[in-house]
């Protein structure tokens, strides 16, 4: 019979020490039964994406093992990047990939959101398939003013955190928690450093602004190598696929005198997202 196995996506607000990543990195390896597949690091968003899957027990503890060197060794205070975040551990998604209900990860989500606010006293805002209201389902909602915005909005009524007390932790900041399908993040290098121009492609390419169906962008500036990068998510790539998504990227800066210099993907996709 065929086991269940669960994926695991945790973003870090940390892309530029290496010895903090790998420790990151460590946390999770010392879970038996999980595999660490993958870890994107980033120094320009200042972010580090890791991916790893396993048996849902396993996962849970390995989740928990890295929000404990996360939370523990970042400070937000000193920290800042181009990509949005609300807290150390920024994001912690869980995506059933075999023998696994959507309702299974929830309660997944759940359990695990409950356990960082036992140990790190964080607030949790429950996002995605987990999320408890429906406006919560969506991230940038919930990142909308980032962690620079976040004290105002602990203190707001409106933005009490799902979980967890409604109090800014100036070191950690908050975390957000979810179970959703297969996300393919993606990111296509412009030679450019117009950031308007990035921003503009974004806008023709993401569902938000009658774009590609089920396609998040934004443009960003990478100070460190001069250029702009159109950041994606490909929230389902069976409705877009990663070859229309870059065609239509390109095609958008060609139409503009840009070229793209190279594309990335961050994590992992599936075999049928390249079709």
């Amino acid at each position: 019979m065929a086991l269940s196995v669960v994926e695991c996506v945790p973003n870090v607000s940390e892309g530029r020490d290496r010895r903090l990543i790998d420790r990151l990195a460590g946390a999770v390896r010392s879970v038996a039964g999980v595999r660490l597949a993958d870890i994107h690091v980033d120094p320009d968003h200042h972010r580090s994406v890791f991916t790893f899957l396993g048996a849902p027990a396993a996962v849970e503890a390995a989740a928990v093992a890295l929000a404990e060197v996360a939370v523990r060794a970042i400070d937000m205070t000193t920290h800042s990047g181009i990509h949005p975040r609300i807290g150390a551990l920024d994001v912690l998604p869980f995506v059933p990939l075999r023998e696994m209900s959507m309702a299974e990860a929830v309660t997944i989500a759940h359990r695990v959101g409950r356990t960082l606010i036992t140990r790190f006293e964080l607030p949790i805002f429950f996002y995605a398939e987990a999320a408890l209201s429906p406006e919560r389902r969506s991230l940038p909602w919930i990142r909308r003013g980032e962690y620079e915005g976040l004290a105002r909005r602990l203190a707001d009524p409106a933005w009490k955190p799902d979980a967890g007390p409604a109090r800014f932790n100036p070191r950690s900041g908050a975390t957000a928690v979810g179970a959703r399908g297969i996300l393919v993040a993606f990111n296509v290098w412009l030679e450019s450093n117009d950031l308007e121009t990035a921003c503009a492609i974004a806008r023709a390419v993401r569902e938000s602004s009658g774009g590609l169906p089920a396609v998040q962008a934004m443009g960003v500036p990478l100070a460190g190598r001069g250029i702009v990068q159109v950041s994606l998510n490909l929230l389902d790539y069976r409705r877009t696929s990663l070859p229309r998504v870059f065609e239509r990227v390109r095609s958008e800066a060609a139409r503009r005198g840009i070229s793209t210099r190279r594309s990335e993907l961050v994590g992992l996709a599936p075999r049928d997202a390249f079709e």
